[in-house]
């Protein structure tokens, strides 16, 4: 059982404290088996204590202390702060969230023999209903593999992508909040202009689209299929479904994701 062991953080920004506070939550992991470093000791200071989980000075302290090493710096970090590290992560289970470092990237890094593996999480790990890509191809055995996705399924759907599948499927679900959020946003705006109180307002939009998710994953069903089934004939979900079509609602969505994908080809 891979909770029994210990995971290290290099690095410890939003989506390291994210991880950790959704593992944490959810007692998938007890804080004591959580060591972390980064380059602002006060602020690392402060972060891990707020968790009561260890704060190291240093890379090497963490990767030593650790049976998981999560790399969690930005991507044109990685070779520097893994270079001290090599040999000592080659006897690790290495863990990647930095987003553009696939596979190969890590083979031409990281010691010969190294078993690593490259994902993409999604901010909602940190209260367990997250999103975690990983890459198809990786190196970790089929035991590693399995402990990984025991731990991180506590906090996380784990959606398994080949290579050339990556950025879109980051843009999705990575992007993805900033697009909900501002469609809860609208919404409940919408309902304040018509007298109802904004917290009211912000809780029964998330709750619908919390709920709504849920009803899609649980049952399979074309979401093309859950619109219809609200849409009765002359009722008044089809007049506004009708109004979001005139002004562009799917289309503006889909442009969005190609916006983004040719960003960053």
């Amino acid at each position: 059982m891979f909770k029994e062991r210990n995971i290290g953080f290099i690095g410890f920004g939003n989506m390291a404290q994210a991880m950790a506070d959704g593992l944490l939550s959810k007692q998938a992991i007890r804080p004591e088996q959580i060591y972390v470093c980064a380059k602002n000791w006060e602020k690392l200071k402060k972060n891990a204590d707020s968790r009561s989980v260890h704060p190291c000075r240093s890379a090497v302290e963490v990767a030593e202390h650790s049976d998981m090493i999560i790399l969690a710096v930005k991507p044109y970090l990685i070779q520097e702060v893994t270079e001290p590290i090599r040999q000592i992560l080659s006897e690790k289970i290495v863990i990647s969230v930095a987003a553009g470092c696939p596979f190969e990237t890590y083979e031409s890094i990281l010691a010969p023999g190294t078993h690593h593996l490259s994902t993409i999480p999604n901010t909602p790990v940190s209260v367990g209903e997250g999103i975690i890509i990983c890459e198809r191809r990786h190196s970790l055995t089929e035991e590693e593999f399995s402990d990984f996705k025991e731990l991180f399924s506590s906090i996380a759907l784990i959606e398994e992508v080949e290579t050339s599948q990556l950025s879109v499927a980051g843009t999705l679900s990575g992007c993805g909040p900033a697009f909900a959020s501002m469609f809860l946003e609208a919404l409940a705006d919408g309902a304040v202009k018509q007298g109802l109180p904004r917290a009211s307002a912000y809780r029964l939009a998330s709750q619908m689209v919390i709920g709504t998710g849920s009803l899609q994953l649980q049952t399979g069903n074309h979401p093309g299929a859950m619109k219809d089934a609200v849409c009765s004939p002359g009722g008044t979900t089809i007049v506004g479904v009708a109004e979001l079509e005139r002004h562009g609602f799917r289309s503006a969505v889909i442009d969005a994701i190609d916006a983004i994908e040719r960003g960053r080809s």
